[in-house]
Parts: structure tokens; sequence; C-alpha cells
């Protein structure tokens, strides 16, 4: 069984700092493209992060710089560290594994979901 479970979501103040942590089991981890997306209310699903079993590593534009991924295969778990937080950066974050192919921004070709973790940032 195919399981994603995020952590480390919470209430923070613009400027402040969160870990998402994604633990991933059935087996899937080490074969497959790890991917954070984000999704605050009325909005689109957007792509965040992205980091491959060897360790490429992609960033949408607005959190570059700001965020890091990173992946703990012995762990089977996927991180994201989040700096200098601001307000639009509000959402549900869910962690997403692609098995094959190299689309790491499309949502909709990601095979599994962790069920997300809410970020809040106040101003």
């Amino acid at each position: 069984q195919v399981q994603l479970v995020e952590s480390g979501g919470g209430l923070v103040q613009a400027g402040g700092s969160l870990r998402l942590s994604c633990a991933a089991s059935g087996g899937i981890f080490s074969s497959s493209l790890m991917g954070w997306f984000r999704q605050a209310p009325g909005k689109e699903r957007e792509f965040v992060a992205a980091i491959t079993r060897f360790g490429g590593i992609y960033y949408a534009d607005s959190v570059k710089g700001r965020f890091t991924i990173s992946r703990d295969n012995a762990k089977n778990t996927v991180y994201l560290q989040m700096n200098s937080l601001k307000p639009e950066d509000t959402a549900v974050y869910n962690c997403a594994a692609r098995l094959g192919g190299s689309n790491y921004y499309a949502a909709n070709e990601y095979n599994y979901w962790g069920q997300g973790t809410q970020v809040t940032v106040s101003s």
C-alpha cells in the first residue's frame, strides 16, 4: 500500500520558517520523483518544488531562494524547508510521488498524493 503522510504545517508570522515533512510507505520512495504542491482556497493547485531520486531539484520561481527541498532515502522522507515566509504562501501543502517521467510541474501526472498539511502565514 502506498501512503504519503505530510506533517509540519502550522501558523507562523511573515518572515518566519517552517519545515514540512512527507513520509512515504509502500516501497515507491526510491523509485519516485517527489514533489510539493500547494493550493489556497479558490485557487488552482500550483507546483512548489520537486526532487528526483538522484537529487535533481526544481523550484517554482515564486519560492526560489526561500524554500529548500531535500530527501532522505534512508528514512523514505522528503522535506520542504520554508524560510522568509510570506502571507501569499498560505495554502494547504501536499506532497506527491510520480513513478518515472520528468514532468515535475504537472500535478495531474503524479501518481500518489498525501492528505495535505495547512500552512498559514500571518502578516
